[in-house]
């Protein structure tokens, strides 16, 4: 599991609309359906995308499986976003010169 793969597949908006039920609470596909107005099929067929990535796993319930997101998957997420953060302060945004390396070759 990757952050890009991660973000791939919560860049479906259905998806991420799942996921952020799933940190509210566990939520089984029923319980999704009608929170979300979906079918429970098509919410079934998320919920194995998502499983399998390793987004979230089930808990077995009796015939339901209620769902949560996996922690690795948020840390992962969070500490990405926290680096793509750190890199972001420390660039140079003086906008005066332009600073790639095509430039610098066709310049000399």
């Amino acid at each position: 599991m990757d952050a890009g793969s991660i973000m791939s597949i919560l860049g479906v908006p259905m998806r991420y609309r799942i996921w952020c039920c799933l940190l509210e609470r566990k939520h089984c596909v029923r319980s999704l359906s009608k929170k979300l107005g979906v079918s429970e099929s098509a919410i079934s067929q998320h919920m194995k995308v998502m499983r399998e990535a390793g987004l979230v796993y089930g808990e077995k319930y009796g015939y339901h499986t209620h769902y949560l997101p996996r922690q690795g998957a948020i840390d992962l997420l969070f500490d990405t976003v926290r680096l793509m953060q750190e890199q972001s302060r420390g660039l140079d945004r003086d906008m005066s010169a332009c600073q790639c390396e095509f430039r610098e070759a066709n310049t000399k």
